[in-house]
């Protein structure tokens, strides 16, 4: 099907133009935006579908790509595509959108129509996120996806919803500024924005200005992440965002930061990448152990939940530095289970709020004598997010581990104790909220979960289970293009040995091969090995 990602992206936004209108009805409105939202959103994950259907998960190169003229003149251009990284994000994102309207059904009452609205444009921004291969059109899809993302939190949020979106949206606009002046560099240095073009000649660039571009990259991906210490902005956007918004927000947003490392930082920035592992380690490590400390000590379900997203997605940059097949497929699967298991935790939050009101843990206790259903949702949950074997959240971690024993096996034992850490906090906020004897009247009173929560809970717990038994429904797909990035990330390092000699033609050669030393490298000398050296 010719132009498939064009009608991904678009679809969301002829909807959100329908639902807002929808909504306007005086009557009726409500309801109307609702069902135009659900049918929309369900009919942009069929199409997300086809993209599956008719990816070939044996090649590496981009797919569906789509390419126009943008500005005349200059090689800047409208140009989509996919390989088997952006694939799965953008099948995660149209599987949670149907998710986060139901969740929101009757929750949400004011302004319905402009709600359901805003998570179609947001929608829409995502989607050309992963899609693009054009620096720019990233970069202003990149950046447009804080505006639907603040609006959400500050208009439909909790009492401090004004603080918690000013909070989120200056932290992460902060470190975009330097990411415009990347682009900018790059593409006067290379006289085009095109991402395949920019991964093929940016490594061509010294050692002193890939790192100025790594760092400038880094602050805006690190915030997004987020990773230790940018994270401050993201416990006061999840307390105060609405369920739904929380779902989205750990879900896919998350998300974004990892993939600009996948996408731009290791393959356009090789040398800069492996000089600055070590530093990713030490930060990833801390946010996996400090955040988990700090989880331990949390009185707000939401809060809990929001440290834990910060020690789990450390692990994935953990294991994107690495440099090796098993830690960079272990931190991709990590972002997608990552992405349903938290999004089904706050939606087990969001349940005990629309109940009781209130997201404080001690005035739970004995829930599941009175919501056994729900009990069951929540405890595979709990267990997935924990790393219980059989779920998707066991996959990753481990496949995370063993890349960084390769790599750095301090890195590898700090990480396993985020495991152990992950379990006590998890297993905590389950003992204390379903378990013991009921002391609150208002728990007495709740009841189980209803038909709509049974529709979003049961796709979510297939997800869980299906990932965690058979990884390599996704995996399959997704090596090919990870081992196509480990060339890019370790040829340059292994082609600087004969630079000198490249430059003869214009200078004397400083630096001359040894006796029975082949002139230069063939380009397959790549191994774990050596791709994982710089880092120890």
């Amino acid at each position: 099907m010719t132009n498939l990602l064009t009608t991904l992206i678009v679809l969301p936004l002829v909807a959100a133009v329908i639902t807002y209108f929808a909504g306007r009805n005086e009557t009726h409105g409500a309801n109307h935006a609702r069902w135009v939202a659900l049918i929309a959103t369900l009919v942009i994950f069929l199409v997300s579908l086809v993209l599956v259907a008719g990816f070939d998960g044996a090649s590496a190169e981009f797919q569906f790509v789509e390419k126009l003229p943008w500005f005349v003149g200059y090689d800047i251009n409208y140009h989509v595509g996919i390989d088997g990284i952006s694939l799965w994000l953008i099948v995660l994102t149209t599987f949670l959108m149907p998710i986060c309207v139901l969740c929101s059904w009757q929750s949400i009452q004011t302004r319905v129509g402009e709600f359901m609205a805003a998570f179609l444009v947001l929608e829409a921004l995502v989607i050309g996120t992963f899609a693009a291969l054009d620096l720019l059109l990233f970069y202003l899809f990149f950046e447009a996806v804080l505006i639907p993302m603040y609006l959400i939190i500050g208009i439909w949020g909790g009492k401090n919803r004004i603080y918690a979106a000013y909070k989120f949206f200056l932290y992460t606009l902060a470190g975009s500024v330097l990411f415009l002046l990347a682009l900018l560099y790059l593409y006067f240095t290379f006289g085009t924005t095109d991402i395949p073009t920019l991964i093929e000649q940016a490594p061509s660039l010294g050692l002193s200005v890939q790192k100025w571009l790594w760092l400038a990259l880094f602050a805006s991906f690190a915030v997004k992440v987020p990773m230790w210490p940018f994270h401050t902005w993201l416990p006061d956007a999840h307390v105060q965002a609405p369920t739904a918004g929380s779902v989205i927000l750990a879900g896919i947003l998350l998300k974004l930061g990892a993939y600009g490392f996948l996408r731009f930082s290791l393959p356009m920035l090789p040398q800069a990448s492996h000089e600055f592992a070590d530093l990713v380690f030490a930060l990833s490590l801390i946010a996996i152990v400090y955040t988990s400390l700090v989880a331990l000590v949390q009185q707000d379900m939401k809060k809990l939940i929001a440290y834990s997203s910060v020690a789990h997605m450390g692990f994935v940059t953990l294991g994107i530095f690495t440099f090796n097949q098993q830690g960079i497929e272990g931190a991709y699967f990590q972002m997608i289970s990552h992405g349903i298991v938290s999004g089904a935790l706050f939606l087990c939050v969001g349940v005990v709020y629309d109940r009781m009101h209130t997201r404080e843990i001690s005035h739970y206790g004995g829930v599941t004598n009175i919501m056994p259903y729900f009990a069951a949702f929540f405890m595979l949950f709990t267990m997935a997010s924990a790393g219980l074997p059989g779920t998707s959240g066991f996959v990753g971690e481990v496949l995370v581990i063993i890349g960084s024993w390769r790599a750095a096996p301090w890195a590898a034992m700090g990480a396993a104790t985020g495991l152990i850490l992950g379990a006590a906090y998890m297993l905590w906020l389950y003992r204390r909220v379903m378990f013991g004897e009921v002391t609150n009247p208002a728990v007495a009173k709740m009841h189980d979960v209803t038909v709509r929560e049974w529709l979003y809970f049961v796709p979510l717990v297939l997800m869980v289970l299906w990932l965690g038994i058979h990884p390599t429904s996704m995996t399959a797909s997704v090596s090919p293009s990870i081992q196509a990035l480990l060339e890019h990330v370790s040829a340059p390092a292994l082609g600087t040995v004969a630079e000198p000699v490249a430059n003869a033609e214009t200078s004397e050669p400083e630096l001359q091969p040894l006796d029975g030393m082949p002139e230069t490298l063939p380009e397959h000398a790549t191994t774990d090995e050596n791709v994982a050296e710089p880092s120890e």
